[in-house]
């Protein structure tokens, strides 16, 4: 029996293979296949060939089914985002026939919103790894919806619409020129994760926006790897300082407010040269370095605050005994230098929500004019690097959510729908990451319940014994994983997109993000008005109301408002992008094959297609069917200009094309008859068979079969699922029933006409020699022995 097995196996591999070389060997037309769901055989050798195809051929924009795959060509592309190719694409009467672009997601979006009697928030998901074209694609969005939704508007003077417009998008500059900066892995690297919400009034028009941002990057103010930058603003004096200032005043950042801001960020800038030497006395404060003196004392001219009190509070620890009393305590150089870097940090973070909270307020619509939104997603990427940290654990976990979110929806979702439909399906087989989300998110053992229990803690951390306990408490999850010969402590996470092995060491110091109460009452006193507005309200000594010392996480600040962003994507219709990175340098046209499978591999682009292919396969069946339910007007017109025998074609088509929907990849169905029936399904409806003297009920036969039985029974159906009853129904209104002579009716209202559950005695197959089933033959004759029609496709020789 094994070799039988691995004897088939093999030959099943060997024949999948050559399909594989077979489709390859035309490779001239590999570029033309503008959705990967034609590919035929689905492989990541196959997808993989006609991804790097059409970037060969200048084409970087893919469907690859219900996703829309976009290749970075890390190069301006003239013309690909104009304003006559918005138009194009806005215009067109069917988009999706349109070349494969992003304006198509994001017309689909819109029309969604257009399109229902209760408009359904939508969300567009942009992923994909560091320098994959994230950040770029949501600009093209959001000038997309700032260009259709507001320049048609006959509501507002045409002076309001172009101040929103500009508006929405003056923010993106101001975003990225503080949260933005260059990396090993991209020149505009998103450092903090945004949702961008544009809000619509009833009419669909762009009346405002919102910006939801997380997880800002700020240790990046105090210290970058190398070869990599702090964020852009610190630059701009040299590059894009006139777009960013321009930004700031069509968002009503006035010219005051611009030179308390800019005031600031010197001030950082200087505090960053400071350095701190031992001192003599190992009882007295560090010493400053002689050079930093200057640097010292142009920080605390910048920032407005006492050169002296600036130099205590870095080198010296105020400890609390009692209400009143206070003792002082020398740091340690260590611990002089956390100090400043936590100044700069906090400044910088404060800095930073008070813009976000200055665009929100600029252009955030009243809530009573706008009633439906369309949002944009752009997070950062799936990040692996030599040393990773807490920051990297947050930003992998939130890709672990997405990436469920993304299965959830289009994977699972699609395939539990057309079982609860009744169709036969063939289950697609997807990787499952909730073992590594119970390991990060787990409640009580999880690596974020753990990492806060330790820090509630009132001891010094210890990267060892944290590690032995991650170990002692997380051993039997198959996610985790511990190098025992390294030196440093860390454990190993395997994430849908590959392991990760995070650094222990420092990780508590950074979940607890302590700042100095003597740093906050500093900032307080600050004669900068917008530095003293930033710290005005803050309790520097982090009590709540009872007096008890309150500790907020930045895992749990995270995770609680990861949650509520999954909450709002649940309640929206989603439309994934996934962008690509096809090589690692960023060399335009460069498409490395080794590094654009990975990402394929790692979001699952495969799978997606496979199913998106069955979909697409069974919906274009379905559509033919229900046009001729829907599209009333065009079907007159239709049957006017068709003859008699141009009609019988296609009707027959259209039955052929119901049966075989119904009964792709169908299996025997065998069941025992039950000795008594349920008296609530008698009572529901019964089918009365010549042959059989009780009614019995038939549960489990294709709707094709239960109305291929109407000329001669009568039929209580039970469709579920909207699709399905649409289906029934116009098959019976439109077809089966057309002469007048039966009688339909729906249930939901009294008893009557609406579908099928049965099951004779003994067992049944879904093929017959014989049918009973004559609905199908055009002309039915009762004595006829041959069966034709419909009847050809469900029956089988034997």
């Amino acid at each position: 029996m094994k070799k039988s097995g691995l004897a088939h196996r093999k030959s099943l591999n060997d024949s999948l293979e050559g399909e594989v070389k077979a489709f390859l060997l035309d490779e001239g037309q590999l570029h033309t296949y503008d959705d990967l769901t034609k590919v035929n055989p689905v492989t990541p050798t196959t997808v993989l060939k006609c991804l790097q195809a059409r970037y060969r051929a200048k084409v970087f924009y893919t469907h690859a089914g219900c996703t829309l795959v976009a290749l970075n060509p890390f190069q301006p592309v003239p013309d690909l985002y104009s304003l006559d190719v918005m138009k194009e694409y806005h215009c067109a009467p069917q988009p999706q026939e349109s070349k494969p672009h992003i304006f198509i997601v994001a017309e689909e979006a819109y029309r969604n919103v257009q399109g229902q009697v209760e408009p359904v928030n939508q969300s567009l998901v942009v992923s994909g790894e560091s320098g994959a074209g994230k950040t770029w694609t949501s600009r093209c969005l959001m000038k997309y919806y700032a260009t259709v939704a507001a320049s048609s508007s006959l509501m507002k003077s045409q002076d309001t619409v172009e101040r929103i417009e500009k508006r929405v998008l003056d923010s993106n500059p101001i975003m990225e020129a503080f949260g933005n900066a260059c990396t090993l892995r991209n020149s505009n690297s998103s450092r903090f994760g945004k949702y961008i919400q544009l809000q619509l009034n009833r009419s669909q028009l762009l009346v405002g926006a919102s910006v939801q941002t997380y997880l800002l990057e700020k240790t990046r103010v105090a210290g970058q790897p190398a070869n990599e930058r702090n964020f852009h603003i610190f630059y701009q004096a040299k590059d894009c300082f006139d777009e960013t200032v321009e930004a700031m005043v069509h968002l009503g950042i006035n010219a005051e407010k611009q030179g308390h801001i800019f005031r600031i960020l010197a001030g950082l800038l200087q505090l960053g040269n400071v350095t701190f030497c031992s001192a003599m006395d190992e009882s007295q404060p560090c010493d400053l370095e002689e050079k930093s003196k200057d640097f010292m004392h142009r920080c605390a001219s910048l920032l407005c605050v006492p050169v002296e009190e600036l130099q205590t509070c870095l080198r010296v620890q105020t400890l609390r005994a009692g209400k009143q009393s206070a003792l002082f305590k020398p740091c340690s150089l260590a611990d002089c230098s956390v100090r400043r870097d936590c100044l700069a940090k906090v400044i910088y973070a404060q800095l930073f929500e008070w813009l976000v909270t200055f665009i929100n307020d600029s252009i955030c619509a009243d809530h009573s004019t706008w009633c439906n939104f369309i949002g944009l997603l752009d997070v950062y990427g799936f990040e692996c690097f030599q040393v990773n940290n807490l920051e990297q654990l947050c930003i992998n976990y939130a890709n672990e959510k997405l990436q469920q979110h993304f299965v959830a929806h289009y994977l699972k979702a699609q395939q539990e729908e057309y079982v609860s439909e009744g169709l036969e399906w063939s289950f697609v087989k997807y990787q499952d990451n909730q073992g590594c989300l119970d390991l990060i998110e787990g409640i009580p053992t999880g690596v974020f319940s753990l990492l806060n229990e330790e820090c509630l803690l009132n001891r010094a951390s210890d990267a060892k014994q944290f590690r032995v306990r991650l170990e002692k408490e997380l051993s039997d999850n198959g996610s985790m994983s511990w190098d025992k010969f390294s030196k440093q402590p860390h454990f190993t996470v395997a994430h849908y997109a590959g392991k990760v092995s995070y650094q222990i060491e420092g990780m508590m110091e950074k979940n607890k993000d302590p700042v100095p109460p003597e740093l906050i009452h500093l900032l307080q006193k600050s004669e900068n008005p917008l530095l003293h507005q930033l710290f005005a309200d803050r309790d520097p000594v982090g009590q709540g109301t009872r007096g008890l010392r309150q500790v907020v996480t930045v895992v749990s600040k995270f995770k609680n408002s990861l949650e509520n962003l999954m909450k709002i994507l649940h309640s929206t219709t989603p439309h994934y992008t996934r962008c690509i990175k096809p090589n690692t340098d960023c060399r335009p046209l460069t498409f490395k094959k080794e590094e654009v499978i990975m990402q394929l591999e790692a979001c699952g682009i495969v799978e997606t297609i496979h199913i998106s292919a069955k979909i697409h396969h069974f919906k274009n069946k379905v559509n033919f069917f229900l046009f001729f339910h829907r599209d009333g007007p065009r079907r007159k017109s239709w049957y006017r200009s068709c003859d008699c025998t141009d009609f019988v074609f296609v009707l027959q088509a259209l039955m052929d094309s119901l049966a075989e929907a119904e009964l792709d990849d169908a299996e025997d169905l065998q069941e025992a008859m039950p000795t008594e029936l349920d008296p609530i399904l008698r009572a529901r409806g019964s089918v009365q068979l010549s042959s059989i003297q009780d009614p019995v009920m038939v549960r489990g036969w294709p709707m094709g079969l239960a109305l291929a039985s109407a000329p001669t029974i009568t039929v209580s159906m039970t469709a579920t699922g909207f699709q399905k009853m649409m289906s029934v129904m116009a098959c019976l209104n439109e077809h089966c029933f057309r002469s007048g002579d039966y009688k339909v009716e729906t249930n939901q209202f009294k008893q009557g006409v609406a579908s099928i559950r049965a099951q004779p005695r003994g067992s049944i197959k879904l093929h017959y020699q014989r049918s009973p089933l004559l609905y199908a033959d055009l002309h039915p004759d009762h004595k006829r022995d041959g069966v034709t029609g419909l009847n050809q496709i469900l029956l089988e020789s034997t």
